[in-house]
């Protein structure tokens, strides 16, 4: 153990960051417990994982060592994550300065949404899409997205991808076009592809009127509540998954605040809430996302253990990493 601590402070001192993969659990280890590194350089971000007819989670934890230049919003989009997510994993880091030395979470953890696995499924409470290829059932791929402001919030329902555009010209709606010159950045009727476009390079458009899935010349905004209803993508992200994406691919976008979902015989819980939500509330979520998890394996409630305790340690004080919530499993 000594020597991997001496192989950690050459990495620090060489300016390299150290990765290391955890098993989900909200403890996470002191540094005696850590069992294996990695550099960046042989680290990639995780968005595509194996899945399997039965499996509901995805993916493990893992912890980066911050350089003294590094910021949370940049280890984000290095991890393809977002704002949101690497910030609550985080609560007690400086956003803007981590420090050199700092231990950052990475919730690359997920609990699948409870709603069929198909085509593009995007979750508005963990601002996450998850893309199941019809010609590869044995894959899910995921990515952090950007959603709308309370005042323009993104429409839950079912839709499809009706066409795909490279370089799109965006057509700002009348009350868009209003909000900015209320603000004194008044738009033009018509935006060019190009730097200044809020599209970016790709667009994929909805069967709901109005709505898209695209890029942005802003990626600071992915994983936050931001666009006027569309959903964001990181250019990289998009240019990734456009190509094979056809026209056709069902979309459901779902807001699933607490997840619970089944690693093998595990039960995990998974919450994407904000800290001001009532007691009362988060329980009784709690409760229906069990509820539904142990019906989906036919498991009688009374039958099986659920560590109460910990499921109201799931958004506490990181919100976004699962929590362990069973105990031996049934009786």
């Amino acid at each position: 153990m000594a020597r991997m601590k001496r192989k950690l402070i050459r990495g620090l001192l060489c300016g390299a960051v150290a990765a290391v993969a955890l098993s989900g659990c909200a403890n996470l280890p002191q540094w005696k417990d850590l069992v294996s590194f990695r550099t960046e350089k042989a680290f990639q971000p995780a968005n595509e994982f194996a899945l399997t007819p039965s499996q509901e989670t995805v993916g493990q934890v893992q912890i980066v060592i911050a350089r003294e230049e590094d910021t949370l919003p940049a280890l984000a989009r290095r991890y393809d994550l977002g704002f949101d997510e690497i910030v609550g994993a985080n609560p007690d880091v400086d956003i803007w300065i981590p420090g050199e030395g700092t231990r950052i979470v990475l919730p690359t953890r997920y609990i699948l949404p409870d709603t069929p696995h198909e085509g593009v499924v995007i979750n508005v409470a963990a601002r996450r899409l998850f893309y199941f290829p019809a010609d590869n059932s044995e894959v899910v791929i995921t990515y952090p997205v950007g959603i709308g402001r309370d005042e323009w919030a993104t429409p839950l329902g079912t839709a499809k991808i009706t066409e795909k555009v490279t370089d799109p010209t965006w057509y700002p709606p009348p009350s868009i076009r209003r909000e900015h010159r209320e603000k004194g950045d008044p738009l033009p009727g018509i935006v060019p592809p190009g730097p200044d476009n809020p599209l970016g390079r790709h667009a994929l458009i909805l069967s709901l009127d109005g709505y898209l899935l695209h890029g942005t010349n802003k990626p600071a905004g992915v994983g936050m509540q931001v666009s006027h209803g569309c959903i964001r993508l990181y250019p990289e992200d998009i240019a990734a998954v456009f190509p094979g994406m056809p026209i056709g691919t069902p979309v459901r976008i779902v807001d699933q605040p607490v997840l619970a979902g089944w690693d093998g015989t595990d039960l995990y819980l998974q919450a994407y809430l904000p800290p001001d939500k009532s007691e009362t509330r988060v329980t009784e979520q709690v409760r229906q996302a069990v509820s539904a998890a142990l019906k989906r394996r036919d498991i009688e409630a009374e039958s099986f253990r659920v560590d109460w305790d910990r499921a109201g340690q799931a958004h506490d004080p990181r919100r976004g990493i699962p929590v362990a919530l069973t105990r031996g499993g049934p009786d």
